[in-house]
């Protein structure tokens, strides 16, 4: 998995740089075959933005996130994409019962 940490107008300290991967464990948790994970964080006069772009097999996620401080905006953004994750995986997933539905059931003694 190839993820990078860039910055619009603020420079990415070493400490936004490790919340932010140790954000990216949440993302791990639910969904691990990612190609490629980019995040982007820009200042703009008292707005901190966060924004993700995630490419996984076969998905494509965006993510934005603002606050009025850079931690609040990436963990509002990794908000979104956990949800767009779980959508993901959730909708990935057969529901169908095989050998256990009411039919097959009721016919039994």
């Amino acid at each position: 998995m190839q993820f990078s940490t860039t910055g619009q107008h603020l420079e990415v300290t070493e400490p936004l740089r490790d919340y932010v991967g140790d954000k990216r464990s949440r993302l791990v948790h639910h969904f691990d075959e990612f190609n490629t994970v980019h995040v982007a964080l820009h200042v703009e006069k008292a707005r901190h933005l966060a924004e993700a772009a995630v490419n996984a097999r076969g998905i494509q996620l965006h993510a934005h996130g603002d606050a009025t401080d850079m931690y609040g905006a990436i963990n509002t953004m990794m908000d979104k994409l956990d949800r767009q994750l779980m959508w993901h995986k959730e909708k990935m997933t057969d529901h169908h019962q095989i050998e256990g539905d009411i039919k097959t059931m009721s016919e039994k003694p």
